[in-house]
């Protein structure tokens, strides 16, 4: 099966693409999708409380704004609808094969083509576009003895609603971004909840509210005011970036409002002791909650901080040889980030792997979007532009255009590929790590998954997004060769 445009996954990303691919009047690319429905991450996280930390009237598509979203904060549901109804309105549905799952890539430099190998067979496309992102590989962690575990276990994001909570005995392993979500709405539920916490996050007040029903007719019905509500929005969100990039002080105004924030739920001196984060903020993911503390002082919630020994068949032992018994383990540990290529096999130019060139060598990309020595290949929310202050869709636009721009010169100058030249990636990777090494991400004292196996950080984009914005605004063809 032969294509122009191979397009894989079906969440922001990659339906970015496709809407892009249509309205340039192209109709000739597929979009493969493993599961049975698009929606990437926002369709597999179905865990209680699921909702976005970033406002939905920016987080969502600027051409294709929702003028109905029910709070400020949308939960998953209207997230996954809105990317179904986007999905509809753009006819993409035809353009897709769900339950195909890509299994690897290689490039044939004589033919100039991209060879997909999938559940489904082999797919040939000129141009091959990942949609994948970054939260889509859950990490389970291999706790000792957990072969031996009677009970239910499940990850976050592989949620199991035919297991009823009501009335266990409950161990939540980690405290991230969706621990933080669905720990409270559990909690009341179960008979005993334990969490075990390797590292306190920090956490803000969630400025979320119910969108009034005279607002989103005024969206509706008056143009621009949702867009001037949208770019209100964007620069203050934006703000945030100067914190993050080298300004210690305005992180400690923030961390003592965060500490405001437990202080007023949490009354136990222990307890905050053990929520208290011993790093600066922002060097880990900041986090956003309002019913997340007040869950932690419940009496049938116990806090450990003292590590994870080994899992028995009743339970869970900490790292002092106290036994917890509980019925059920959930996992919210997070996603497999910046070793997330590691599970597809990409060969490139005379039989590069992808995989095993990063492992080599650290991850490497041109905008966080190209690989050198792997044409008309194009990542999507690729390494290093990813966000701990704004809406990564914003991000994925630009990226959109970007690629849009590369395929059409191709197209122009009558050639059948474009590859980034060595030269470009490599100025554009020294000019990544020079900003990160003042980073909060990188000085914060702290580890985390923003951070590659050596130390380095490979996730985050260390400024504002409208730089980002302004560097792939336009394609500069000197950064490229263009073969054939």
């Amino acid at each position: 099966m032969e294509f122009h445009t191979v397009v894989i996954g079906t969440g922001f990303s990659g339906l970015g693409m496709a809407i892009q691919l249509k309205r340039e009047g192209r109709d000739d690319f597929v979009v493969l999708e493993k599961a049975g429905d698009v929606g990437g991450t926002w369709r597999d996280n179905t865990y209680p409380g699921c909702a976005c930390d970033i406002q939905s009237h920016m987080y969502s598509f600027s051409f294709e704004q929702n003028p109905r979203w029910s709070r400020s904060f949308s939960p998953q549901p209207e997230i996954w609808q809105y990317l179904r109804d986007v999905t509809d309105r753009y006819g993409l549905r035809r353009n897709i094969r769900f339950g195909v799952e890509v299994i690897g890539a290689r490039w044939d430099t004589d033919e100039h083509r991209w060879h997909v190998s999938t559940s489904d067979g082999d797919y040939t496309a000129k141009f091959l576009v990942s949609g994948m992102g970054g939260l889509h590989v859950p990490n389970v962690p291999k706790l000792p003895g957990i072969e031996r575990f009677l009970g239910e276990a499940f990850h976050s994001a592989r949620w199991n609603h035919d297991y009823d909570l009501t009335g266990k005995r409950v161990a939540v392993v980690g405290t991230g971004a969706s621990a933080v979500q669905f720990i409270p709405r559990i909690q009341p539920d179960v008979a005993k909840l334990t969490v075990f916490q390797r590292t306190p996050p920090w956490i803000m007040p969630k400025p979320d509210y119910a969108m009034p029903g005279w607002v989103k007719t005024l969206f509706r019905t008056v143009p621009g005011v949702q867009r001037l509500y949208r770019d209100v929005i964007y620069w203050l969100l934006e703000a945030r970036a100067v914190g993050f990039n080298g300004r210690p002080g305005l992180m400690k105004l923030a961390s003592r409002v965060a500490k405001a924030h437990m202080h007023k739920a949490v009354s136990d001196p222990e307890l905050r002791r053990k929520l208290t984060p011993d790093y600066v903020m922002g060097c880990k993911r900041v986090l956003i909650a309002n019913d997340y503390y007040p869950a932690l002082t419940q009496d049938n919630v116990e806090v450990s901080t003292d590590g994870i020994q080994e899992v028995t068949e009743s339970g869970i032992v900490d790292a002092l040889g106290v036994e917890h018994e509980v019925d059920a383990i959930i996992y919210g540990t997070g996603f497999h980030v910046t070793d997330a290529f590691d599970y597809l096999d990409i060969t490139g130019v005379d039989g590069r792997d992808l995989s095993k060139d990063w492992r080599d060598n650290g991850i490497q990309t041109h905008l966080g979007i190209t690989v050198a020595g792997y044409p008309n290949l194009f990542l999507l929310l690729g390494p290093n532009t990813a966000l701990g202050h704004n809406s990564v869709v914003f991000m994925i636009e630009s990226q959109i255009r970007y690629v849009s721009q590369a395929m059409a010169l191709v197209d122009e100058r009558g050639a059948q590929a474009i590859d980034t030249r060595e030269s470009a990636q490599a100025q554009f990777q020294s000019d990544m790590q020079r900003k990160l090494v003042n980073g909060v991400w990188t000085q914060g004292g702290c580890k985390s998954w923003y951070l590659d196996s050596r130390g380095v950080n490979r996730t985050i984009w260390p400024g504002f997004t409208w730089r980002y914005w302004l560097r792939t605004r336009k394609l500069e063809t000197e950064d490229f060769d263009v073969v054939g």
